[in-house]
């Protein structure tokens, strides 16, 4: 190692090295889209737009069911949501249009 590799800084989140001073930036967000290429972001309402059952909950949401105060997740093809019935609900972004 020589005195020039010491000046950087690994970053765990990207397996990557990083120069100094760019370790701990927020990473870029991925836009959001749904199903009709509109660009979504937290808090917004949603409508699916066909029937989905849901694993685990012996359940089905039909289509035209709203879905409100969404939450953006980590993976630009998955959004968070909460349900009447159904909480910690996660719906791709495929199955939604925005309101």
């Amino acid at each position: 190692m020589t005195g020039d590799d010491e000046t950087y800084v690994y970053d765990e989140a990207t397996g990557e090295w990083l120069p100094p001073g760019a370790a701990g930036a927020a990473p870029a967000r991925a836009e959001v889209r749904d199903a009709s290429g509109n660009r979504l972001a937290d808090g917004d309402s949603v409508t699916l737009i066909k029937d989905l059952k849901v694993k685990g909950a012996n359940q089905t949401l039909k289509q035209g069911t709203v879905i409100r105060s969404i939450r953006l997740t980590d993976d630009p093809k998955e959004i968070d949501c909460r349900h009447d019935t159904i909480k910690g609900l996660v719906l791709r972004t495929e199955f939604v249009r925005k309101r």
